[in-house]
């Protein structure tokens, strides 16, 4: 299924790529409202394409939820409409997700559109978390991408999938109640798939199969409502999500380190996006009861640290400190 909001540009370019490799299966456009001719041009253009619109922008997050909710099928695949795909690239990760019913997200190897010799920021070679909730990727540590000389031509267990392109088996996906609706967007697919992992099931990574994605079609990693929301989905996901005895220490640090990132940005004359910070951790107050209620309604919480994914360390200090470049070298 590919959300869209207003991406015709993308749907003109990646639609026909999705049609021609997705063969036996059911491709799904669920619009949020667009205004560009979005539904317009699917319909014109790829008529066996089934859509779902919606009357209003839902988001990332209630788009899916409530687009997957009218969809009966055994699997899913939440793409972005900025994803180049290949001939058979469903097969791979479909066939060992038959093969192993304890899997319940896969994603497969991202690389840039762009660039596509390199991984691709948003899902690289799948992702991983560090002991302070950071989210990173095999391939990506923060700016810097690495060249795909096949080093992760595997299949490997990992903390996260991208939402960009995301395998999620459809009854884990309805027992988790999908994603969480009032992160609108960003790290929703890092929230789920820890839910998946406390709820005792697998996420995966396959790198037999091979997509490629532009990024960054919606916001801009320059937007402040992208650090907005990056800033309180992050801490809303590891309130959520973290065990009891880890929760104290670590969101106190995080809050802690989120003023220092404020403070850097002011510095360099990003007043906007410092501001953003202070608004993220503002609606979190505000929200606090709505987040209490939905830390109590997650699976149970297992030793964070033994999760599949999970670096031991703080991912902030090996790359600024220990000038750690490559998940290798960690």
């Amino acid at each position: 299924m590919i959300l869209n909001w207003n991406g015709l540009r993308y749907l003109q370019e990646f639609l026909p790529s999705v049609v021609a490799h997705s063969g036996g299966c059911e491709v799904i456009v669920a619009d949020n409202a667009s205004t560009d001719g979005s539904v317009l041009f699917v319909q014109e253009h790829f008529p066996q394409v089934r859509i779902i619109q919606h009357p209003e922008n839902y988001g990332f997050c209630e788009g899916y939820n409530k687009a997957l909710r009218q969809v009966q099928a055994k699997y899913y695949v939440l793409l972005n409409s900025d994803v180049a795909v290949m001939p058979g690239w469903t097969d791979p990760i479909v066939t060992m997700m038959e093969a192993d019913e304890r899997i319940a997200v896969c994603q497969p190897k991202i690389n840039a559109q762009q660039h596509p010799d390199f991984f691709e920021y948003a899902g690289a070679a799948g992702g991983l978390l560090d002991v302070l909730g950071y989210p990173f990727c095999r391939g990506r540590l923060f700016e810097t991408l690495e060249e795909d000389r096949g080093q992760y031509n595997d299949v490997q267990e990992v903390f996260w999938a991208t939402g960009a392109c995301m395998f999620v088996r459809a009854a884990v996906y309805h027992a988790l109640e999908g994603l969480e609706p009032a992160f609108f967007a960003h790290m929703e697919e890092i929230d789920f798939c820890w839910r998946a992992q406390n709820a005792g099931y697998k996420v995966m990574y396959n790198g037999h199969s091979q997509v490629f994605h532009v990024g960054g079609g919606t916001l801009h990693k320059s937007n402040p409502r992208k650090t907005y929301l990056n800033f309180r989905n992050g801490l809303a996901l590891i309130y959520k999500n973290l065990p009891a005895g880890k929760l104290i220490p670590i969101i106190t640090l995080r809050i802690l380190l989120d003023w220092v990132a404020a403070l850097r940005m002011v510095l360099a004359g990003q007043t906007k996006d410092a501001r953003a910070v202070l608004e993220a951790h503002a609606d979190l107050l505000r929200k606090s009861s709505y987040w209490r209620r939905r830390r109590k309604a997650q699976p149970h919480k297992g030793h964070f640290p033994q999760l599949s994914g999970v670096y031991k360390g703080s991912i902030v200090w090996a790359y600024f400190v220990r000038q750690k470049r490559t998940v290798g070298e960690l």
